[in-house]
């Protein structure tokens, strides 16, 4: 399989992370459809990328996530051997702005946070037409410049985030303004973390249970058993949501969403603590493979928004008239 990475003169195969690229997209070249009747079938797929490797399984469902919101919105599907990502923060410093133009339109100034410019061929944007929001799809040719010096983490390395300066690009608007955010899919499209996030715990998670240790040390089974306590629950709520999502994809089933997203951020975090304290701090200081999940894993859940994302929660819980039957 071949890419077209020609802004950068890159061979994506020319990497181990290429070519794990390479590899999930010829294996899965795309994924089933939220709300389309086997969510579920397209969430195990991101657990599994993101079990082997948690950068992989950021870029791809991106990737994914593309794929959806230009079939969601009418769009043309992208073509073999591309690579988008869906950048869509919105921070303060951004300037970015679309003007419209006869044959679609251009793109100019910055664009903060975005995940694995390096190797994407195309992207979907969000940016600003006079007050409006605007969602466009663009090819990152030549008048698009990247700089990623300033990305300086530890976890999520390998797909280091730039900022993008855009230079009378040219761009195509998807859909209506507002809509990208508005429609149930970008919902259905945050519980895809989720489960990317699902799969990152999982792996980290193993590592204890294939150990020793997590059997015969009374303390690390104890930290064992509260992990499948956690991965369990959240496996459920998984489930769960999935099936409501092909019952009903015409509704974003928001509160459900922002459960799940909640429940993997709190494993996430705990299954890490967990191991840590099971495990003590030789596989974190001498296996570079299971310290860089860690690492990666904790960074990747900090897309959830901590405090604030539970205050929403709230919100709508209050809302309910019956919150918490079964």
């Amino acid at each position: 399989m071949t890419f077209n990475t020609a802004r950068h003169g890159i061979a994506l195969l020319s990497s181990p992370f290429g070519m794990g690229v390479a590899k999930w997209l010829e294996r899965y070249p795309t994924l089933p459809l939220p709300g389309a009747g086997d969510t579920l079938g397209r969430w195990r797929v991101l657990a599994e990328i993101a079990a082997e490797d948690v950068c992989l399984a950021k870029l791809l469902e991106a990737h994914y996530d593309a794929q959806a919101i230009l079939a969601e919105l009418g769009a043309a599907a992208g073509g073999a051997g591309e690579l988008w990502g869906v950048w869509a923060a919105e921070p303060p410093s951004d300037t970015l702005q679309f003007e419209p133009r006869d044959n679609g339109g251009v793109l100019n100034g910055l664009k903060s946070w975005c995940s694995g410019a390096h190797w994407l061929s195309h992207a979907l944007v969000t940016a600003r037409q006079g007050e409006q929001r605007v969602l466009v799809a663009v090819a990152l040719d030549a008048s698009v410049h990247s700089d990623d010096s300033g990305w300086q983490a530890v976890g999520m390395q390998r797909i280091a985030t730039a900022q993008v300066q855009f230079d009378g690009t040219p761009a195509v608007q998807l859909g209506t303004p507002g809509q990208y955010v508005d429609r149930p899919g970008f919902w259905h499209g945050g519980a895809g973390i989720a489960a990317c996030w699902y799969g990152g715990t999982r792996a980290v998670a193993e590592r204890l249970r294939q150990d020793r240790r997590g059997i015969a040390d009374p303390h690390a089974a104890a930290h064992l058993g509260a992990i499948d306590m956690r991965l369990g629950a959240l496996a459920a709520l998984l489930r769960e949501l999935a099936g409501r999502i092909d019952l009903r994809p015409d509704l974003p089933h928001r509160r459900e969403v922002m459960q799940v997203r909640a429940a993997a951020e709190a494993a996430a975090r705990e299954t890490v603590d967990r191991c840590g304290r099971a495990l003590g701090a030789g596989p974190l200081c001498c296996e570079r493979e299971h310290a860089q999940r860690c690492a990666d894993l904790l960074t990747f859940v900090r897309q959830h928004h901590a405090e604030r994302d539970l205050q929403a929660l709230a919100q709508l819980v209050v809302e309910e008239e019956a919150a918490w039957t079964l």
